[in-house]
C-alpha cells in the first residue's frame, strides 16, 4: 500500500496532520529506547486446572480488596472452535492459589477473548465476543469422505455439528457481537449480555474524572471503526468517543486490539496490534491529551510484539507486556519512566515457548512491588493450551 503524500492530501486534511505532528511534539513523544531494568524471574507456573480443556486469551486484574481476578475463553476445544466460554478464577491470597473456574458465559457461538476491570464503584465488567470463525473449518470436514485424508473422526465432527446447529443460518448473524457482562456484587451474580460497541482482548479501563474508557475495535457492527468509547455511568452503556486516525498509507482494517492507560500527567495512551505493512507485527501508540477526544496518528514504538497489555505502577511508571511470537518464543515487558513518551529495552518474562499460539499477557501489581503476568500458550507435549502464570521483579 503506498503511502499518501502531501501534495495528495487537501488542505483540511494536511492542516489536522500539521496540528497532530506540532501537537506530539509538545507532548514530548519520541522514540528513543532507553536501558532498562532486568527482569528477575521468581517463579512460573501453569493455573488452569482443566488440561483436557484448550484455554485462551485471559486477563488479570487486581481488585481494590486485593483479590485478583482471571478472566479467558474456556472449555474449548482449540484456538478455533465452536465451543469458547466465558470462565472466569478467583485468588484471595496474590495467586498462589486459585479457586475452580466459574462459567460467566456460555452463548451458542464461539465467546473469544475475555478482558476485566473492577470501576471506581466497584463493580465488575467482563468483555467478550461471539465469533464464527469456525464455520469455514466445519464446512470443510463435512465436504470429505470419512475415511479419506483430512477426514475427521465421526465423534468430532458430531460435536461441531452439534454445537453449530444451536442455532439457525437466519439467526446467527444477529448473535456476532462485542459484549459486556457486569455484576455489582463482587462476581456472584452477573447481568446477561449487553453491548460494547467495540471489543479488545483485555476491556476498558477507568478514568480519574470517573468515566470509564473502552479502546478497541467495530468487529461486526457498523463501520467497524477503530477508536474509543465511554461510560458515564459505571459501565450500563456506552457512547461512541473518538475516532483514532490511521497513519498515511495504512489501513484502519489492519489495526487491532487495542489497550489503553491513563498517565500521571493526565495523557490516555493506546497501544494497537498493527497489521499493515509498516511496522508489520509491532504494537503502535497513539496518544490524547484532552481525555481521549482526540488522538494522534499511530507512531511506532520500536516494539516487535503483540498485543500489548497496559499498566500504571504504583510509582506512575508505566509496563507494557505482549507476546512475543518469534525467537525468543514467549512473553515480554517494557518500561516506561516517562509517562509513555520512551520505552525501555524487552525484559524477558518468558522465553520457553515452543510454537506461536501463546501470549495474550496481562500484569498487575502485588502488595508487595512483586508483579504477576498471565498469558496462555500452547506448551509441548499437550494437546490444548493453558493457562501460565510469572512472579517477577524488576532488578535494578
Amino acid at each position: 500500500m503506498n503511502a499518501t503524500s502531501i501534495s495528495a492530501l487537501s488542505r483540511r486534511t494536511f492542516l489536522r496532520h500539521a496540528a497532530w505532528a506540532s501537537g506530539a511534539a509538545w507532548l514530548g513523544v519520541g522514540s528513543r529506547v532507553v536501558a532498562a531494568p532486568a527482569a528477575r524471574v521468581l517463579d512460573t507456573r501453569v493455573i488452569s486446572p482443566q488440561p483436557e480443556h484448550y484455554h485462551g486469551w485471559p486477563t488479570l486484574a487486581r481488585r481494590r480488596n486485593g483479590d485478583l481476578l482471571v478472566v479467558c475463553s474456556g472449555g474449548r476445544e482449540g484456538h478455533v472452535c465452536p465451543f469458547g466460554r466465558v470462565e472466569m478464577m478467583v485468588s484471595r491470597d496474590e495467586g498462589r492459589m486459585w479457586g475452580w473456574p466459574q462459567v460467566l458465559w456460555d452463548s451458542a457461538m464461539d465467546d473469544r477473548d475475555a478482558g476485566v476491570v473492577e470501576t471506581a464503584r466497584g463493580s465488575l465488567l467482563v468483555t467478550t465476543f461471539t465469533s464464527l470463525a469456525y464455520a469455514p473449518a466445519l464446512e470443510a470436514a463435512e465436504k470429505r469422505a470419512a475415511g479419506t485424508p483430512g477426514s475427521w473422526p465421526a465423534d468430532r465432527l458430531a460435536r461441531w455439528q452439534s454445537a453449530h446447529r444451536r442455532l439457525s443460518a437466519a439467526q446467527r448473524p444477529s448473535e456476532l457481537g462485542q459484549w459486556m457482562l457486569r455484576s455489582t456484587d463482587g462476581g456472584v451474580s452477573w447481568s446477561g449480555r449487553y453491548s460494547s460497541l467495540v471489543n479488545s482482548p483485555h476491556g476498558p479501563i477507568q478514568l480519574a474524572d470517573g468515566r470509564l474508557l473502552y479502546a478497541g475495535k467495530e468487529l461486526w457492527t457498523g463501520r467497524r471503526r477503530v477508536g474509543v468509547c465511554e461510560s458515564r455511568d459505571d459501565g450500563q452503556t456506552w457512547q461512541w468517543l473518538a475516532d483514532i486516525p490511521a497513519r498515511p498509507g495504512d489501513a484502519i482494517a489492519q489495526y487491532h486490539e487495542l489497550h489503553a492507560v491513563e498517565t500521571a500527567d493526565g495523557r490516555v495512551l493506546v497501544h494497537i496490534r498493527n497489521h499493515n505493512s509498516a511496522h508489520n507485527n509491532e504494537t503502535l501508540q497513539a496518544e490524547s491529551a484532552d481525555g481521549g477526544r482526540r488522538w494522534s496518528e499511530p507512531r511506532s514504538i520500536g516494539v516487535w510484539g503483540l498485543p500489548s497489555h497496559l499498566l500504571r505502577l504504583r510509582n506512575d511508571h508505566l509496563l507494557m507486556t505482549y507476546g512475543h511470537r518469534r525467537a525468543p518464543l514467549g512473553n515480554q515487558a517494557r518500561l516506561s519512566t516517562d509517562h509513555g513518551r520512551t520505552w525501555s529495552d524487552p525484559l524477558v518474562v518468558s522465553s520457553d515457548g515452543t510454537s506461536g499460539d501463546l501470549g495474550y499477557p496481562s500484569t498487575v501489581e502485588l502488595a508487595d512491588g512483586t508483579l504477576l503476568t498471565v498469558w496462555y500458550e500452547l506448551m509441548k507435549g499437550s494437546p490444548r493450551a493453558v493457562l501460565r502464570q510469572c512472579r517477577w521483579t524488576l532488578a535494578p
